[in-house]
């Protein structure tokens, strides 16, 4: 492996149990078992680097994404199965769910921004996989960006935010399915 994977995997793991704000440059070197300026040919700073293992989370996310597609499903079961998986990831993978929380303890400045960063990335992401199925004729047309973001904010929403304040009623993966297809979905289909 080379210098500047080490580096990003040493910092990621730093990241994820410390959080941003409490990582050190320091610590990523320490990690990594590489002096702190090596860390520097690579990367100019502590933001670059965070920037860097963030790209490489939100790619991880788009294949784990994908990876759930059923070949010839319709757009609705596909785009369901898609949200939800990264739902899942958010709340499984360690260094997303990291700052998520210290998003909303600490209020870090650069991880709100990163967080911010992320939800346009999976807006975008869902966007570009409902221009496609206008395309195939499977949608009608539409403002694919607002779609994409009212789909995310209503699966945010229904999977994440719902057992917040109805803590006796969760919400079954079926029961969401459901409610989506009968409202969203159904306006979408061509």
């Amino acid at each position: 492996m080379d210098r500047r994977q080490e580096i990003l995997e040493a910092a990621a793991k730093s990241f994820s149990l410390f959080g941003y704000k409490a990582t050190t440059m320091d610590q990523v070197a320490k990690i990594a078992n590489v002096g702190k300026g090596t860390i520097y040919t690579f990367f100019a700073n502590k933001e670059e680097l965070f920037n860097a293992i963030v790209l490489k989370m939100v790619e991880e996310m788009r294949v784990a994404s994908d990876a759930v597609t059923i070949e010839g499903a319709s757009f609705e079961q596909n785009a369901h199965a898609r949200l939800m998986q990264m739902l899942k990831f958010r709340e499984t993978h360690q260094l997303y769910a990291k700052l998520i929380d210290e998003g909303k303890e600490l209020r870090t400045p650069a991880v709100i921004e990163v967080l911010a960063e992320i939800e346009n990335e999976i807006v975008s992401y869902i966007k570009v996989k409902i221009e496609r199925a206008i395309d195939k004729g499977e949608l009608k047309q539409c403002d694919s960006e607002l779609i994409a973001y009212l789909l995310f904010k209503s699966y945010m929403a229904l999977v994440v935010d719902w057992g917040k304040t109805h803590k006796n009623e969760e919400l079954s993966e079926e029961r969401i399915a459901g409610l989506l297809s009968s409202t969203i979905f159904t306006s979408l289909l061509a």
